[in-house]
């Protein structure tokens, strides 16, 4: 009986610890200086944006598929556009149709910063052209939003980050650090054996170059409203991203004329294979960036919510547990497997000598192309498999949040709004950053365009469009963002 009492004294103990931690688990008041204004061409920008979605700069995975026209007429239209830029910058074109920019500065000790986009843009899903309520490659602004392709990935981004240097020259401003604009042109062509980004920085590499810092697409301003728990800011700034791979997977039979078949065709046999990856998956953990993501959201949430949250240390097993069940969840916290793709015979009355699946792999910093491969080994019964890799790059290196670079990123949000909550996170998705890690160790994937997530929904699809009224913000950050980075 005492020890039972014990038992209950101790759990009450901890309970009334927990109700009177939650109450004190809370972010440490800091105040922040606002910024000064910032002079932008806000109606500028609209015109040129608007004018450079009209320009087709589709990327193919053949790169004779490409129309090399439309890239060479965007060109000539960014040196129509920003005189300033190319009278004052070095401007060179990399590989088929990638620019770099070198802007000197003035402390050639200092190491130079690198501003990121691509020019390039996905198609448009053949048959759906006039689903869109303004045409695809018309720049259509209606005064609320920009429509077309282009308009939020990425020469939203691209337009934003050479119209603020034109700005700033016209201003008079010169940096300290040399600073480089890098334009890609098929970031869209994933693992990319012809990468535009990938000659940029191998020729920076050759001349020497060490950067201080990268800052690229990934990240976004979002709007988080959960009533009575959190409603905030929260700025995600990519720390890293995953790896990406397509593995064909092959499995031969005999084949012959369907009015005789075995009891398993190939087809059956492949479908075991695809039983046996799904029903597989890739142990889940919670990396400690994930961690610090739910740490920061958690110490901000209402005092009822902070009762569960001031204990993810404790309920970090269970949490994982729960995202697993959640695609969206459970991609932040493992490597993926997606069967995507499948082949059998060529006619429906011929059982199959060959058939085959494409499954698409995205890997967490940590798991390689080769231990992808292991996996399907490992988890695969049927073991006469033929596993060939179609194409794939590996994951990303994390880059530290305790640098120079990351707290003028936080900085920069928070002067801006002392409500945010800025915090790294992984992109699910590839980008043109990981090719530089070999010139630098701080690479950022952070847009600095406020959007509602509906709308970012519609990067690639129908009737993608961006928010007139995100522009101005985003145009005052990178203004700042180089004047703060090129210092020493």
């Amino acid at each position: 009986m005492k020890v039972f009492i014990g038992i209950l004294i101790f759990l009450a103990a901890i309970i009334v610890i927990t109700l009177i931690r939650a109450i004190f688990w809370v972010p440490k008041k800091k105040t922040y200086e606002p910024l000064e204004d910032e002079e932008v061409q806000l109606k500028e920008y609209r015109r040129n944006l608007s004018d450079a979605i009209k320009f087709k700069t589709v990327s193919q995975p053949d790169p004779k598929d490409v129309d090399w026209n439309e890239f060479k007429k965007f060109h000539e239209f960014l040196e129509e556009r920003f005189p300033l830029v190319y009278k004052n910058l070095k401007h060179e074109e990399i590989s088929d149709a990638s620019l770099l920019f070198t802007w000197e500065g003035t402390r050639p000790d200092l190491e130079p910063i690198a501003l990121l986009a691509h020019q390039d843009v996905v198609p448009i899903a053949d048959g759906t052209e006039n689903d869109w309520e303004h045409p695809a490659f018309d720049g259509y602004d209606d005064g609320e939003f920009i429509w077309g392709r282009g308009a939020l990935d990425m020469k939203n981004h691209l337009i934003a980050v050479i119209q603020t240097v034109e700005t700033l020259l016209s201003e008079g401003f010169k940096p300290e650090r040399t600073v480089y604009l890098c334009f890609g042109h098929n970031e869209e062509i994933v693992a990319s054996v012809n990468s535009g980004a990938g000659s940029i920085a191998a020729v920076l590499e050759e001349r020497g170059v060490k950067l201080d810092s990268v800052i690229d697409e990934g990240g976004a301003i979002l709007n988080v409203d959960v009533p009575k728990i959190l409603k905030t800011k929260l700025a995600g700034i990519g720390i890293a991203e995953k790896g990406y791979a397509d593995y064909k997977i092959t499995v031969r039979s005999k084949g012959g004329h369907s009015s005789q078949p075995p009891v398993h065709s190939g087809i059956g046999e492949i479908a075991k294979v695809t039983r046996d990856l799904e029903g597989h998956q890739f142990k889940a953990k919670m990396p400690h960036f994930v961690y610090a993501l739910f740490t920061k959201i958690g110490k901000r949430v209402s005092y009822p919510a902070r009762i569960v949250t001031c204990n993810l240390w404790l309920l970090k097993p269970i949490v994982t547990l729960v995202m697993k069940k959640f695609p969206p969840a459970a991609s932040l916290i493992r490597t993926t497997t997606g069967v995507s793709m499948a082949e059998g015979s060529p006619a429906a009355n011929v059982l199959p000598q060959k058939s085959s699946i494409t499954v698409n792999f995205r890997m967490m910093p940590g798991t390689t192309l080769a231990d992808v491969k292991e996996h399907i080994k490992k988890v695969v019964k049927k073991k006469d498999i033929e596993i060939e890799l179609l194409k794939g790059k590996e994951a990303s290196k994390v880059s530290p949040t305790d640098s120079r670079s990351f707290k003028i990123l936080e900085e920069l949000c928070m002067r801006t709004d002392s409500n945010y909550i800025v915090a790294p996170y992984l992109v699910m998705g590839g980008t043109d950053s990981y090719h530089y890690e070999n010139i630098c160790d701080c690479i950022y994937r952070f847009a600095p365009f406020e959007v509602d997530t509906k709308y970012l929904l519609l990067t690639h699809a129908t009737n993608e469009r961006i928010p007139v009224d995100c522009m101005e913000g985003a145009l005052k950050f990178f203004k700042r963002y180089i004047k703060y980075m090129s210092k020493e």
